[in-house]
């Protein structure tokens, strides 16, 4: 049972570069203070570097990228008779995605030194390569649902 009202999903325009509407997403959760032109630069700039670097196409290693860091489980917290269980559950595509994102731009900016878009460049290529902090925080929260597995009948 839905307890509110959810908005639709909003239909995001693929990239004008390489019409992927996933790098456009990207590009969007990049954006600081509504300056897309800048976010579209640093990423566009970074796939350069990639493709410099790797002699890839840098979309195909930001899609490995994506691919690996995207979680498959995760614990999501439910109330039992007074007691909070942390029961394991699959993550939906669309999240997969959105937590992706969000651990690759955090281990980017908190990586040292650089621009942002050699920051970023080198965070997609260890994640492609199943390195990095956005790998480690996804074998994290697989850890968190394995060790957690003893709760999974509570699930709805």
């Amino acid at each position: 049972m839905a307890r509110r009202y959810r908005p639709e999903k909003r239909q995001v325009p693929p990239d004008p570069r390489y019409g992927s509407v996933q790098v456009q997403s990207f590009i969007n959760r990049v954006m600081k203070d509504g300056k897309k032109s800048t976010a579209t630069r640093i990423v566009y700039d970074a796939f350069d570097l990639i493709a410099e670097r790797t002699k890839k196409n840098p979309l195909e290693v930001f899609e490995q990228a994506m691919k690996n860091v995207s979680p498959v489980m995760e614990v999501r917290p439910r109330r039992v008779g007074g007691a909070t269980y942390q029961i394991p559950m699959e993550v939906p595509r669309h999240r997969q995605f959105a937590l992706a994102t969000r651990w690759i731009l955090g281990a980017v900016r908190s990586r040292s030194g650089k621009s942002f878009a050699e920051k970023l460049a080198g965070e997609l290529m260890d994640a492609a390569n199943n390195t990095g902090s956005a790998i480690r925080k996804r074998e994290e929260t697989h850890k968190m649902a394995e060790a957690n597995r003893a709760f999974s009948h509570y699930r709805r």
